[in-house]
């Protein structure tokens, strides 16, 4: 079994930056790719960013160029970096690890744009 536990979210201004970090523990082993989700209200959960064990990365469309995620095999950590957030990416953030035909998710972590 895995635990996915995220910390970082809160309110921020539109423009101004917010970083997530997600710890993982456990059965990490089975892990080769991790990433992050998000949910707004009223809308699907939707893939922000992955990255696998060999570094490759995926980001939405919407947020290249302003989020960039990171790991830490260390620490078993993986962080994403949000720079000039938007209204839009108001959401409940998701941490996420896969592997071995199997999906494991942190409990999510609420990330607000507003003024």
């Amino acid at each position: 079994q895995v635990q996915l536990v995220e910390f970082g979210g809160g309110l921020v201004q539109p423009g101004g930056s917010l970083r997530l970090s997600c710890a993982a523990s456990g059965s990490i082993f089975n892990i080769n790719t991790m990433g992050w989700y998000r949910q707004a209200p009223g809308m699907r959960r939707e893939l922000v960013t992955s990255i696998t064990n060999g570094g490759t990365t995926t980001y939405a469309d919407s947020v290249k160029g302003r989020f960039t995620i990171s790991r830490d095999d260390a620490k078993n950590t993986v962080s994403l970096q949000m720079n000039r957030l938007q209204f839009e990416d108001t959401a409940v953030y998701y941490c996420y690890g896969g592997g071995y035909g199997m999906d494991y998710w942190g409990k999510g972590t609420l990330v607000t744009v507003s003024a």
